[in-house]
């Protein structure tokens, strides 16, 4: 896929991958309509981006709300005329194990990561079905390939949204759409400081595991994003982001049940 010229609808795009895929793609000439709930965030993309020169649209959102989901392609297409490529790539995080994740805590993981994603996608497919050629991103997650402790709820939006994403390129595979599911390793965004705590725990146990996780996030955000870039551009159907999200690929497809005896630092959840 060509991304010069084209119209790319991004979502998260205030900061970490998003605003790193925004600027990547502004750098490429491709013209953008960014969402994001931090409308503050989402302006300082959106100037940055200008500076290359493209169209750049601001959409303040929330993406779980599926009224304001609906009106998005109207807004968009006012803007721009066309829409070429969609990324859904906002999401958040949600620690703890299962009996510590409140069913309110469970559903709004849910309807961020996983629910959104279907939501954008209805939303904008009719448009992207009139284009010549036209591609989905969905951003899921190395916990879209294997499965730690303590991360049910992410695990289960991640690995709904793989899911769902290769279900759909085969029903759209005599179209002009595209399918990726990118599943990035350890970035260094603000997904761990940002993630909501599990119930009861301590601010002792949640800087512990504020310090584990930072040691995993090191690819910088840029680099991601031209990894990403580079599988839109080779019309991947799949792309993994960072070495750490390729070795741990690799294991679970070897051991698909008994890998965790090679990872026993990420196979428990201690508390």
């Amino acid at each position: 896929m060509q991304v010069q010229h084209c119209v790319a609808v991004l979502t998260g795009a205030g900061s970490g991958i998003g605003r790193a895929l925004a600027l990547a793609l502004a750098e490429k000439q491709c013209h953008l309509a960014l969402a994001d709930l931090n409308a503050e965030a989402l302006a300082e993309t959106a100037a940055l981006a200008r500076a290359q020169g493209v169209r750049v649209s601001e959409h303040p959102l929330d993406i779980a709300d599926r009224n304001a989901v609906a009106a998005l392609p109207q807004a968009i297409m006012a803007e721009h005329g066309q829409v070429d490529l969609l990324i859904n790539n906002a999401g958040v995080a949600l620690g703890g194990n299962f009996d510590q994740v409140s069913v309110e805590n469970f559903d709004w993981l849910m309807a961020i990561n996983f629910d959104a994603v279907v939501t954008m996608c209805r939303a904008f497919l009719p448009l992207l079905k009139q284009r010549p050629a036209a591609r989905i991103v969905n951003v899921s997650s190395l916990f879209g390939l294997i499965t730690p402790a303590g991360q049910t709820a992410y695990c289960a939006s991640k690995f709904a949204v793989r899911g769902f994403s290769n279900a759909l390129r085969l029903e759209l595979v005599n179209s002009p759409v595209g399918v990726t599911v990118v599943h990035p390793g350890g970035i260094a965004t603000a997904i761990a400081t940002s993630a909501r705590p599990p119930e009861g725990a301590t601010e002792q146990q949640m800087q512990m595991k504020l310090a584990q996780a930072q040691k995993l996030l090191r690819m910088p955000p840029p680099r991601a994003a031209q990894i990403i870039l580079r599988g839109i551009q080779k019309d991947k159907a799949r792309v993994i982001v960072g070495n750490d999200a390729r070795l741990l690929a690799w294991l679970e497809r070897l051991m698909p049940v008994n890998y965790w005896r090679l990872l026993p630092g990420l196979a428990t959840n201690n508390d």
